[in-house]
């Protein structure tokens, strides 16, 4: 610093008041900045040369690239003549690149270091089953993805600041740092996830983790190419671990779920709104602890209810527990169907799903059990394929169990209706295909 404001001081008073004094044929500004930057070049050589932390490398490395270069001989009283003078670089190339090697190699070796010690300190809190913060009434650990997302940036910036080519050398060495410390999260997520069940605030941890995946989710899509393969790699992870998160916060609802399910064929769907009743309350009390996760994470949490709630009541219509001879029963289990079916998608959208394909699968199935029309029925059965075209024969057989009334030939005529209208579709949203018929 002492010899490069020496140098511009100096310089400046050559340029001012000294160059004049003498004829044009003496250079003698040319012999002053030649002078002055040989020995400064000299003592930077030196420098380089010795035993250097990483923090003097980086600064060295800063005035050859860029303060003397861009602030030194760009100055606006000196840049005209220090353009006649052409004087090289304050360091040799090959030291220069020596320099820069030591240096990006030390940048990624530390932000590697601060990235374990940082995922290390996010799993001792864990084990520590503390509640993890609130922010804007959502549990969350705020401070891990600023850390891990500012650590990559502002050892990418540094380097870019020192040179474009060393910054994209860094930020090329870096682009798999996200992805490697995201497999490791996962990875202690799974572990944290399957052997702390009984830790007291083991639900909170589980949201606040979901919930981290956020600003990685964020930042990656907004500061990384369609085309950087890390990128589907990191928002493959990010998915893994907010839909193993999910399916662990739902285990308990879904279990206490499936004994009311199985009341439906039990009672011969007799008190079917009861029971629809029973499985809203059921689910409502667990939606409430659901509040605490994200915007985006509540919306995905209440859409996999929304399509499991479908599915099962879908599962029991196709049990061949029930087979009404009669139009007039029939008639009575389509109109339990259709009141079921408003149920569920009123709670489902009250509490904000907006998975909107589900609302006409238990309506369609229910005009199927109404309708008496063999034509009309095939019709029923074509727009419910165009729907969900993952529907297959083995679904629609089971389910047209419940009519007893359709001969053989009928039964067959539907099932070849729907063959026809199916077999090059490929599945949009699954819902049948989830489901197994025995």
């Amino acid at each position: 610093l002492h010899m490069g404001k020496t140098m511009k001081e100096d310089l400046t008073v050559v340029v001012k008041y000294i160059k004049q004094l003498y004829p044009p044929e003496f250079n003698v500004f040319s012999t002053y900045a030649e002078l002055y930057h040989n020995y400064f070049a000299s003592q930077a050589k030196k420098n380089a040369e010795s035993h250097l932390e990483d923090k003097d490398i980086y600064l060295l490395l800063s005035w050859v690239h860029n303060i003397y270069p861009k602030d030194m001989r760009k100055d606006r009283v000196l840049a005209e003549e220090l353009e006649k003078v052409k004087l090289g670089s304050l360091l040799p190339s090959s030291l220069s690149k020596e320099l820069e090697k030591k240096y990006v190699d030390s940048e990624e070796a530390t932000i590697k270091k601060s990235l374990t010690k940082c995922l290390d300190k996010e799993i001792q809190r864990w084990k520590d089953d503390e509640e993890p913060e609130k922010l804007n009434g959502h549990f969350q650990s705020e401070l891990l993805a600023i850390f891990v997302i500012q650590s990559i940036y502002s050892g990418q910036k540094r380097a870019k600041d020192i040179s474009a080519a060393v910054g994209e050398e860094l930020s090329h060495r870096l682009s798999k740092e996200l992805p490697a410390f995201l497999k490791s999260y996962k990875d202690a997520f799974e572990d944290f996830k399957e052997k702390s069940k009984k830790h007291r605030y083991y639900k909170p941890i589980l949201i606040a983790n979901i919930n981290n995946c956020w600003n990685f989710r964020d930042y990656t899509e907004k500061n990384m190419a369609e085309k950087d393969e890390n990128k589907a790699s990191i928002l493959s992870t990010l998915s893994d671990i907010e839909n193993s998160g999910f399916d662990m916060l739902l285990q308990p609802l879904f279990a206490q779920l499936k004994p009311i399910y199985k009341k439906f064929t039990e009672n011969k769907w007799d008190s079917s709104n009861e029971i629809m009743n029973e499985i809203i309350k059921t689910t409502s009390k667990h939606i409430s602890d659901f509040q605490t996760l994200k915007d985006p994470f509540y919306h995905a949490i209440i859409e996999k209810i929304h399509a499991r709630l479908v599915k099962e009541y879908i599962v029991r219509l196709l049990k061949r527990k029930v087979s009404l001879k009669t139009p007039a029963q029939q008639q009575n289990l389509a109109q339990n169907i259709s009141k079921n079916a408003a149920d569920l998608e009123a709670f489902c959208t009250s509490n904000g799903s907006q998975a909107t394909w589900l609302n006409s699968a238990l309506p369609k199935l229910a005009e199927i059990v109404r309708l008496q029309d063999l034509g009309a029925i095939k019709i029923e059965v074509a727009t419910l394929a165009t729907t969900y075209p993952d529907i297959r024969k083995r679904h629609l057989e089971a389910f047209l169990h419940i009519k007893a009334n359709l001969s053989r030939s009928e039964l067959k005529s539907i099932l070849g209706y729907l063959a026809d209208s199916t077999a090059s579709t490929p599945p949009g949203a699954p819902l049948f295909s989830n489901i197994n018929v025995s």
